[in-house]
This record gives structure tokens, sequence and C-alpha cells, in this order.
């Protein structure tokens, strides 16, 4: 029999025929769900709507996630050196970014496991452990990102990096250590939302709106044309867009917060919503920069941009500024220390879900709370390059996601995993195989201008 097959006969249990698992508190849960709903809701739209809400999260979280610390240094870096000239280049993205994690949560849904454990059982130990590697070494530099972010926010702000970073890592770990997944996700969500003042941000530096739209749309080169510094950029916001982790978070999330087949359409809503939202605060975090370029400021990084900007701005924005730069922050520790934890815990077998507490699941809270840790510790060496460690790591990620995405693309159309309803239709593959050929392609350029300097001009 299919291992599609033995899933459908189990609709009730929902996976416990590929994972083994003892599904019993899930079923019950589920069942719960959907007979308090249809007790209380007699209306259809409302029945939906419930549902829906109790679906929100992973593809909120892990598109806003995206737009973390080194989201915020990379879009405004853009806006800062080459104005709104990139702004469809994050038009392009939206749609790459919505396929991308909807193939995710199709998985995570179908078979009710991880990533990285789904990677392990498809493809064997070799690959799985070449893929839990990078993700590993990938999530860890950007971790150090993210407390980088924070060190140079916080100083802005008159706090020391020596108080803020370990002040930070100590209620990160303490956010996650609820055993709590609907306390942690509630939490999460809200500083997601928070991200609306970048919009605000955006206009209060008086951008020219008729020039926004006409180059979200129409795609154009900044003046110059193509230099190893644009080459650069546009692959550090792919990287800072779609980025590897993501595909390891969201399957795990989805699988942790037991997403059933009904909940599919509504997993995919909670996707684009996010997917929509991500890109709309990753243009405004561009304008932001833009005001920099249309004033020929130049820095070193946001935060010292946030200052600069004061005397043509006013102090709004440097002060809404600094504190997004941390929100942003916290949002990308505890997704990303999260996905190397889920991931880690289902390759080694180890009890892994937000659902137990420290006790239950000892290794997968070790894992986030090393990860989390070490990172801080690592920003607090003096004289760090913090905001080259930022960027570069931005374009690691574009590089990386190539190789991430085939093993998505083939996991994808295995008809024996996801049998002939879940499985990618053409379209998809379509898709999915020129997103693969044009990230090799920024790949093969970028390598290309490292081997060989002077092939495009510098800028």
């Amino acid at each position: 029999m299919r291992i599609i097959d033995q899933i459908l006969a189990y609709p009730r249990v929902n996976h416990s025929a590929l994972t083994g698992a003892k599904d019993g508190d899930r079923t019950g849960r589920m069942e719960l769900r959907e007979a308090t709903i249809g007790k209380v809701v007699t209306s259809q739209r409302k029945r939906n709507l419930l549902t829906f809400l109790m679906v929100l999260g992973p593809g909120l979280i892990v598109m806003e996630a995206d737009n973390d610390a080194g989201a915020v240094s990379t879009y405004t870096q853009a806006g800062a050196q080459y104005g709104t000239h990139l702004l469809w280049v994050l038009v392009l993205l939206l749609p790459i970014t919505y396929f991308i994690q909807e193939m995710v949560a199709r998985l995570g849904i179908v078979t009710g496991q991880g990533h990285a454990a789904m990677i392990y059982r498809r493809f064997g130990r070799w690959w799985g452990n070449f893929s839990l590697f990078d993700l590993q070494i990938a999530n860890f530099l950007t971790l150090v990102t993210e407390f980088a972010a924070i060190s140079l926010a916080m100083d802005k702000l008159g706090v020391s990096p020596f108080i803020a970073v370990p002040l930070s890592a100590a209620c990160l770990i303490g956010l996650v250590f609820t055993g709590s997944y609907l306390r942690w996700e509630r939490i999460v969500i809200g500083l997601c939302l928070l991200d609306v003042m970048w919009f605000a941000m955006a206009a209060a530096c008086g951008p020219n709106w008729g020039m926004v739209a006409h180059r979200a749309i129409v795609p154009n080169m900044p003046n110059g044309g193509l230099s190893t510094g644009l080459v650069y950029m546009v692959i550090a916001l792919v990287g800072t867009t779609i980025a590897p982790w993501q595909l390891f978070f969201q399957q795990s999330c989805v699988a942790d917060k037991k997403l059933r087949f009904s909940d599919l359409k509504f997993a995919r809503l909670d996707t684009f919503i996010g997917a929509v939202f991500t890109i709309l605060v990753g243009g405004a975090m561009m304008l932001v920069g833009d005001a920099a370029y249309r004033h020929h400021l130049s820095f070193d990084n946001p935060a010292q941009m946030a200052l600069d900007l004061v005397p043509h701005v006013g102090p709004f924005v440097k002060n809404a500024l600094l504190l997004m730069m941390v929100n942003a922050a916290v949002l990308g520790t505890t997704t990303i220390s999260l996905s190397s934890a889920w991931a880690y815990g289902e390759v080694k077998g180890w009890p892994h879900s937000l659902h137990k507490n420290v006790k239950e699941a000892p290794g997968f809270y070790l894992v986030y709370a090393g990860s989390v840790a070490a990172a801080a510790a690592l920003v607090l060496i003096p004289n760090a390059p913090l905001q080259k460690i930022i960027v570069s790591v931005q374009v690691l990620a574009g590089l990386m996601l190539p190789s991430a995405i085939i093993f998505l693309q083939l996991m994808l159309n295995d008809r024996e995993l996801l049998g002939d309803r879940y499985v990618n239709r053409p379209w998809n593959n379509w898709v999915n195989w020129t997103i693969i050929a044009v990230l090799f392609l920024l790949s093969l350029v970028l390598a290309t201008q490292v081997l060989l300097p002077n092939l495009f001009p510098s800028g």
C-alpha cells in the first residue's frame, strides 16, 4: 500500500500510519474542535472564519519573521544604494515566496512530519546530514545577525550591548520554555503585527508615491547598470526574502500544530496573507532606505541611518526604526532557533514539540537555548564587523536556497508519498524549476564575479 493510502485510511488519526506515533490526544483535540464549532456556530461563513483563526499562525509567522534583522539591513541598504529602483524585484518575489511556502505547508499537513525528517526518510542518511548541516550553519550565522542588530539598535538608544544582548537572549529562551505552543504563537503573531509601524515610517519619509508605484511595476536598472554591487544586492534580496530555514520552520510548525487535511485551504490562505504582508513590509523598509538615498546620506548600518535621518524626517523615524530593528531580531531569533531545534529533534528521534515542557523534551529545548546563547555571546566580541556579517549572511542564504528547493520539489512530485490529490501539478513544476534555474544563475554570476572581479563594473 502506498504511503498516502495508509494516511488516508486513518483520516481521524491524521498521519499515524506514516509516523507510527500515538495520536490519540491529537485526534481528540481535533474532534473536539470541530464539534465545538459545529454546536456553537450554525453559519457556514462563521464556522469557516473560526476555523481559519484556529489555523492562522504558521504561514504568517514564517513569512513575517523572515523580515528579520538581516532583512532590515538588506532592504534599507538596497534603498540607500539604489533608491526605489529595486522595488520590482520584491514584487517578483511575492508569487515565488507563496508558491514555495505553500508546498511546505501542503507537505507538512499530508505527512505530519517536519522537513528534516522527510529528507532523511526519502533521500537517505547522507543527504539528510548534508541538508541538516547546511541548515545549522546558515541558521547560526543568521542568529548572529539578529543579535548584532539588537546590539546596534540598543546602543543607539543608550543601552549597553553587554546588558541588552544577554537580557534579550534570556527573554527569548523564556518565551519558548513555557511549554505552550498556543502561548508562543499568540505572542509571536502580536510581534508580527507590530510591523505595520514600517508603513508609518515609510510615509513619514515622504517618498514620491507615483515613482514608487511605477518602479514597483516596471522593471528598471539603477544608474550605472549591471555592476558587482547590484548583483550582490539582488542575491541578498532573494536570500533575505526566501531563506532555507523557512522551509524547515513552517513544515515543522504545521506538524507541531497538528493541522489536518481539511485545514489545507486555510493554511494556504494563512501563507498567502503572510506573503503579501511580508513583501509590503519589505517594500516599506526599502522606502525608509530611499530617504537616505534622496538626502545623499552614507551609513554603516540601519541604526546609524536612523540617527542621520533625524534632521530630514524627524525623531519619530529614528525611534521607530531602532525599536523595529529589535522587534525584527526577536522574531527572527525565536523562529530560526526553533527551526534548528525541530530539525535536530526530528533527525535524532527526540521529543520535539512546543506542547511538551522542558522535562518531556530536554534535547529540543537544549538545542534552542544553546543556539540563542552561543549567537548572543559571539556578538559581544569587540569590533566585530556586524553590518558586513549581516548582509553577507543574506547572500549565503541566497546561494544555499537552490539546493533546499530541489529537495522540496522532488518530494512534492513523489506520488507514493503524496498521492494524486496532493502532488504538484504541471504548472507548479514549471514555476519551481524556473525559480531554481534563476537562483542557480544568480549563484553562478556571483561565483564568476568573485573569480573574475573585473568582469562587471564596480558599484
